[in-house]
């Protein structure tokens, strides 16, 4: 075979799928899609095509097909598939888990700030995942000794709030692919130094690793690196130093949130990585300067919360919508500066 194949890349969470674009060799023989996907890729089980086939997330010239559809030369293939679990032993520990709701199908978890999602380096125990195959164990996700908690997409350690988990791998590829298509909707709270000079609007531009620290990203207006970001946003309350911002993600870039906002000149509170951490508003008088320390130790973070969460239930295919409360730390500097500018 010869076909032309391309990785596509999209979201932050291309670790967790791989969503790929086949065409067909002219020189192929009929034979059934099912068949011939695993046949094309040794990585594609045939219960994963059949799978991603039920969740309508692989189409044939831009159209859902069947299992039994025969593929013939040059048709375009496209496909989003959960990629297979690590191979990396992962620990159970019994971890409290603050879930919201859950069926048979699909966990949704409010996850504080300070955990981390998934293990890796520096962080193997403790996290997200240790905790979900800890609880799963018993659940119809524990095969065969092998338990794979089905990771939908991420949030950052110090960032709280809503994530969904998938159970099974037939709502993790029809999860996976709402994701892929942006038709997620996720809102989010920021705190974020100063006030934007217009009370909506949105950040389109693009995203990468930055030049200058390979740690952090960084914004590419020219579009000369990284990937399209797109964030909608909208002053909720302005507080003259800082201001409580919506912010509505179209793309789900690492950090999208916090580089549109410092790119606009307004990085989140507290957020180290991006500069938030210094006072950047106000005059520095001991008071003030007092003030927003104390505001820093009472909420060690940035000031992101992942607050609603909403889409489309891969069983019933009704719409679902989530929404949380601000944590405490959140919800306690809020006050503060809200008392603050009033006094």
């Amino acid at each position: 075979m010869s076909e032309t194949q391309e990785n596509i890349d999209n979201d932050e969470e291309d670790e967790l799928y791989e969503h790929q674009r086949v065409v067909v060799d002219k020189g192929q023989a009929l034979m059934r899609l099912d068949k011939y996907l695993p046949h094309f890729s040794k990585n594609i089980s045939r219960n994963r095509i059949q799978n991603a086939i039920e969740a309508e997330t692989i189409k044939v010239n831009g159209q859902t097909a069947k299992a039994s559809y025969k593929v013939k030369p040059f048709d375009v293939i496209t496909y989003s598939l959960p990629k297979p679990p690590r191979n990396t032993e992962l620990i159970p520990e019994n971890i409290p888990l603050n879930i919201v709701f859950e069926d048979e199908d699909i966990l949704i978890i409010n996850k504080p700030a300070g955990m981390v999602v998934h293990p890796a380096f520096g962080n193997w125990t403790g996290t997200l995942v240790n905790g979900l195959i800890y609880y799963l164990q018993n659940l119809p996700t524990h095969r065969n000794g092998e338990i794979r908690p089905g990771l939908v997409h991420r949030i950052d350690k110090d960032t709280s709030g809503l994530l969904v988990v998938a159970k099974n791998d037939y709502a993790m590829t029809f999860l996976a692919n709402q994701f892929f298509e942006h038709s997620i909707e996720r809102t989010y709270f920021a705190l974020v130094w100063g006030v934007p000079k217009e009370e909506t609007g949105t950040i389109h531009n693009f995203i990468g690793r930055s030049l200058k620290n390979r740690k952090v990203s960084d914004v590419f207006p020219d579009g000369s690196q990284g990937k399209e970001a797109i964030t909608h946003y909208k002053i909720l309350k302005d507080l003259r130093y800082v201001s409580l911002v919506q912010c509505n993600l179209e793309t789900g870039r690492t950090h999208q949130i916090r580089i549109h906002m410092k790119h606009l000149g307004h990085p989140l509170f507290n957020d180290a990585e991006y500069g938030g951490d210094k006072i950047l508003r106000g005059q520095l008088f001991n008071k003030y300067r007092q003030f927003v320390e104390n505001c820093f130790e009472l909420m060690p973070r940035q000031a992101l919360h992942a607050k609603t969460l909403g889409f489309v239930h891969p069983r019933t295919k009704q719409w679902l919508q989530f929404d949380t409360e601000l944590p405490d730390d959140f919800k306690s500097v809020l006050t503060k500066w809200e008392n603050y500018v009033t006094e």
